[in-house]
């Protein structure tokens, strides 16, 4: 199997818990999870899979721990690692910038070579009006309101992480 190490950037923690439900679904030791603050080009040097989760912050804007991972990232060799995307939102109190955090990974990560799964999440069953994270009519990641939505997260993590499989 993929070694698999999932990255994520967290304010109050809703994101923290929401990487620990997810290693918890792929049997990911808590070794391989770690605050997006503390990503460095060794570290993801060890790792086959990145899963990256971020909140959303104000009008749109990307986790603070993120500043400096995604310069990493973008200054680190991608192209034999597959990458996944998660994060969270409010869908009612920023309905139009609802998951817009995984839209920026997204976007500063396209061009590094990196292979993206998990980036074709139906958008269906979500209730908001716009969103950068949004593709071709799909999420390029899994997103999550666990505010607002709290009753279909488990779900939502199921039907992903059940699509990640497939990869490793």
């Amino acid at each position: 199997m993929k070694k698999i190490g999932i990255f994520y950037g967290s304010t109050t923690g809703t994101c923290e818990n929401l990487a620990k439900q997810l290693a918890g679904e792929l049997n990911v030791a808590n070794s391989d999870i770690h605050s997006a603050d503390k990503l460095t080009a060794e570290l993801v040097a060890t790792y086959d899979v990145l899963l990256l989760g971020t909140s959303t912050w104000g009008n749109g804007e990307l986790q603070d721990d993120w500043y400096d991972a995604i310069n990493v990232l973008k200054n680190t060799n991608l192209k034999e690692k597959s990458i996944a995307l998660f994060g969270c939102g409010d869908s009612d109190s920023y309905c139009y910038t609802f998951c817009d955090g995984i839209g920026i990974l997204y976007e500063d990560l396209k061009g590094s070579g990196c292979t993206f799964i998990g980036n074709h999440v139906n958008t269906d069953d979500y209730n908001f009006s716009s969103s950068i994270a949004v593709v071709d009519d799909y999420f390029v990641g899994l997103a999550l309101d666990d505010v607002n939505e709290s009753d279909k997260t488990e779900a939502r993590i199921s039907a992903w992480v059940s699509d990640l499989k497939k990869y490793f």
